[in-house]
Order: structure tokens, then C-alpha cells, then sequence
């Protein structure tokens, strides 16, 4: 494949097409090696495990189970989705890893659904990323944080607003500049709070269980009491729980700094999904036990009820756990995602100062930046919140057009290497499950998923405007800027090849 040239224009000229296999050399970390600037290979196998369950546990465990539980319509019902909801993920990760492994670069979803489909929908996977899931998610994961960090200031009201919005703002400023510095301190910040949180939750199943132990089983007597059987409730249970444990794709987005990424990335998803699923599960035990269905119906934040109750003067631990959670989860978000809108430029499909690479630290400095203003701006933004009703079937919809890139690819390119292939009735039952639930979110959320489809469909008019067939001017002034960067930033282009 041509050396990327990110500085020549608009568009560097990178092709979507497989790579060949790289030698399985966990060494060749260095970006000094070679001729050119590029990532350097800095993630082992704990940090990758660490990568997903971090981003993967974020806020939704301990604020929002109980969307699950509302379209169940009961606990033990509840219980079994979040078990499927489990499975299914370690099917779409498994899904993932063959995908990972047989395409080795950088990117995720944006990687495959090019490879397999053409660069059309691949931008505007691209385009929705960046227009909503990526920098909506993670302001309000920033504002999550911020809100349940003060709550121990102003514990019988809801902290003033411009408090919430600058500690958001200030916590996205501090990691965008640890992700700018060094890819170790990122590793260790998510190694850290990825324990912080698991510890947390493991209080919460020592509590749930010292109650159970005392004799209080009353909320197990009728586990199934209430159950919904229609298919679009089971449908939106599914899109909760799933929601819970999105994430679990995010190491695909850094696989060219993964080390020996042929084998540290199926075996990270594969220690990685099964803790996940057991601690969801006995989590919602200790919810369930303490809990009535009521309870947590009513309440806005499940483990800060739960901690009210159960906990006592100690009880400021769930809050400050939610906190802790919510600045680990945003870590790797910020992390990984950035890698998604590099790659992008390095393609052609965003400004090329955005593939820059940093020549001291060998990080993508100016996307990290890039992220970090526009998910600042959305921090001010009144009715943030409701942007993510209108993306979950996105997200559901192109993760089932990367699977389908899967299956299309065994049929177009049979002979291509593949390290890790998984069994056929794995992407197929992954593919059947999502179509399920993008067809039941259309009878279900029609003005949702409506708002979703026009969304993706405005980037087509942006991407023959922009991309396709750019005006001068446009060009230029990416140019300028890009050389803008190239000296303020003191970076180069990124000049990873494939031999």
C-alpha cells in the first residue's frame, strides 16, 4: 500500500483494502522504527483487558439498570437478559476479533465497514460518530461525573448547573492532555480505575448478599411476576442492557498499538466479556435482593439508592464510585475514539491535520484536541441528553453492517489470512439478533429511529461535497491548516505502511 501522505491535499489517498499479515513481532514498538512517524505499539494484554472492561463499566451499571428491569416487566426475566445481553456481546466481540485480526488496523467499525462496502458507508459511520455517539457520549459521561462528584456538596438538591458544566469541562481537559503526553499514563489511569469500579461493585454484591444471608429473600418469592412478552419490549430490554455494555468494540479502534494484536486481542475479549457478564450479573443480584421492582423504578441513580440504604454514613461511596467510574470509562473512550477520527483523516474523510502524529510523544495529537474542543461545545449545549435517544439504533445498525462486512468478506475474499476465524453461526446469529432489534426500534421508536435515518443520510450530500469531489478552496484551506498544525503542534504525517 502507498505511504500515506496526509499533508498533499484534502484527501490523502489510502485505499480500503486488507492488509497483508504483519510479522507477529510484539518488539516493534518504536516509532522511530522504519522511515516514517507512526503509532508505537505500547498495549499488552492487561491494559487491553483493561481498555474494554473500563470503557465497557462505565456509569450504566450503577445509574440505569433500570431500563432493563421497565421493559422486562420483572427481575428474573430482567436477570436473563442481562445474561443474553452478555452473550451476545461476547458473540459480537468474538465477531470483532476475526474482523481485528484479519484487518489490522486502527479504526473499528469505520476499518471494516470500508474494507468490505466501499468508503461511501464508511463515512457515514464516520459522520455519525462524529456528528453524535462519539463526543454526546462522552460529555455526558463528563457530566455524569461531574454531577455525582458534587453530590456530596449538595446532597438534598441537584448541584447549580455552571458547577456541573466546568468540573465536566475541566476533567475532559485533563485527560485529553494525559492522552496527548503519554499512552502509558492512559494505561494506567484505566488500569487503576478499572479496579476502583470493579472494587465498587463487589461492595455492592457483599452488601446484597449479607442481606440476603439475613433473611430477606421477599423479593425472590415470584421472580417472574409481571413478565413482558411482546417482542418490542423484549426489543428495548435488549437495547438496555446492550447499551450497559457498549464498549466492548473499543479495542479495535486501537489495534495498531496493540502488541502481537494476533493474539492479545481475541484473548482480551475473551477474559474480558465473561468478567463483565458474571459481575453485571451479581451485581443486579445485590440490586434485586435489596431493592423492591419499585424502588429502582423511581429512582435516578440505583446505586446511590442502594448505598442510601444499605451503606449508612458511608453511603457517599456510591456516589464517589459513579465518579470514579464514569473518569475511568471516559479515559479509554477518549483514548480509543480519538484513534477513530485519526484513521479518518488518514483516509481522506476528515480534515488531514487530524492524522497528524506528534513527533515527541507519537500520539495523534491534533485529533485528541480536535475531540476535545467539540465535546466541550456540547457540554453547553441545553438538551444534550436528548441526542442519545436518537442513535441507539444507529449503533445497532452499523454494528450489523460490520458483521454483514464479516460474512461478505468470507465470500469475496475466501483466501485472505485469517488468525482468528470463528465459527459461521456466530456472525449469523449475531446478524439475525440485530436485525431483530432494528426492525422492533422501528415500530417501537419511529421518530427516533426517523431522526437517526436522517442523520446518516445527510452525510451523503457532505460527503460528495467534501470528499468525493472537494472544491478548490476547501482544499486549500485544509492545507493551510494542516500545515498550521504540522508546526504548532509540532507534528508529521503519520507514514505507516504495509509492506
Amino acid at each position: 500500500m502507498a505511504r500515506v501522505q496526509a499533508s498533499d491535499s484534502l484527501i490523502p489517498r489510502q485505499v480500503f483494502e486488507v492488509p497483508p499479515a504483519e510479522p507477529n513481532n510484539s518488539t516493534a514498538d518504536s516509532g522511530s522504527q522504519g522511515s516514517g512517524v507512526k503509532l508505537k505499539k505500547q498495549i499488552g494484554l492487561l491494559d487491553g483487558v483493561a481498555i474494554i472492561v473500563g470503557v465497557i463499566v462505565g456509569s450504566g451499571i450503577f445509574v440505569s439498570p433500570k431500563g432493563v428491569l421497565k421493559f422486562s416487566g420483572s427481575i428474573g426475566q430482567s436477570l436473563i437478559v442481562w445474561v443474553l445481553c452478555g452473550v451476545l456481546s461476547m458473540v459480537g466481540a468474538l465477531c470483532y476479533a476475526e474482523l481485528g485480526t484479519m484487518i489490522p488496523k486502527s479504526g473499528g467499525d469505520y476499518a471494516y465497514i470500508g474494507i468490505a462496502f466501499g468508503p461511501l458507508p464508511a463515512f457515514l459511520y464516520l459522520w455519525v460518530a462524529l456528528l453524535i455517539l462519539v463526543p454526546t457520549g462522552n460529555a455526558i459521561t463528563a457530566l455524569t461525573f461531574a454531577q455525582y462528584l458534587l453530590k456530596p456538596f449538595w446532597p438534598s438538591c441537584e448541584a447549580p448547573i455552571e458547577a456541573v458544566q466546568l468540573l465536566a469541562a475541566a476533567m475532559i481537559c485533563v485527560l485529553t492532555v494525559i492522552n496527548c503526553y503519554n499512552v502509558k499514563w492512559v494505561t494506567r489511569v484505566t488500569d487503576i480505575f478499572t479496579g476502583t469500579k470493579v472494587l465498587a461493585l463487589l461492595v455492592i454484591v457483599g452488601a446484597g448478599v449479607w442481606w440476603l444471608l439475613d433473611g430477606n429473600t421477599e423479593h425472590w418469592d415470584q421472580p417472574f411476576s409481571g413478565s413482558l412478552q411482546t417482542p418490542g419490549y423484549i426489543a428495548l430490554a435488549f437495547y438496555s442492557g446492550l447499551f450497559s455494555y457498549s464498549g466492548w468494540n473499543y479495542l479495535n479502534f486501537v489495534t495498531e498499538e496493540l502488541k502481537d494484536p494476533y493474539r492479545n486481542l481475541p484473548k482480551a475479549i475473551c477474559i474480558s466479556m465473561p468478567v463483565v457478564t458474571i459481575i453485571y450479573m451479581i451485581t443486579n443480584i445485590g440490586y434485586f435482593s435489596v431493592l423492591s421492582p419499585d424502588e429502582i423504578l423511581s429512582s435516578d441513580a440505583v446505586a446511590v439508592t442502594f448505598g442510601d440504604k444499605m451503606l449508612g454514613y458511608l453511603s457517599w461511596i456510591m456516589p464517589f464510585a459513579v465518579a470514579c467510574s464514569t473518569f475511568g470509562s471516559l479515559n479509554g473512550a477518549i483514548f480509543a475514539s480519538s484513534r477513530l477520527f485519526f484513521v479518518g483523516a488518514r483516509n481522506g474523510h476528515l480534515p488531514a491535520a487530524i492524522s497528524l502524529i506528534n513527533v515527541n510523544c507519537l500520539t495523534p495529537v491534533p485529533s485528541l484536541i480536535f475531540l476535545g474542543v467539540i465535546t466541550l461545545l456540547l457540554l453547553f449545549i441545553k438538551d444534550i441528553y436528548v441526542l442519545i435517544n436518537y442513535v441507539s439504533y444507529v449503533e445497532a445498525l452499523f454494528t450489523l453492517i460490520s458483521v454483514s462486512g464479516l460474512l461478505w468478506l468470507r465470500y469475496k475474499q475466501p483466501k485472505t489470512e485469517r488468525p482468528i476465524k470463528v465459527s459461521l453461526a456466530l456472525p449469523i446469529i449475531y446478524l439475525i439478533v440485530c436485525l431483530f432489534l432494528v426492525i422492533s426500534s422501528c415500530s417501537q421508536s419511529p421518530y427516533e429511529v426517523g431522526i437517526g435515518t436522517i442523520i446518516i443520510l445527510s452525510g451523503i450530500p457532505v460527503y460528495y461535497l467534501t470528499i468525493h469531489n472537494p472544491v478548490k478552496w476547501l482544499a486549500d484551506t485544509s492545507q493551510a491548516i494542516n500545515l498550521w498544525c504540522s508546526k504548532f503542534f509540532i507534528c508529521m504525517p503519520n507514514q505507516e505502511k504495509f509492506d
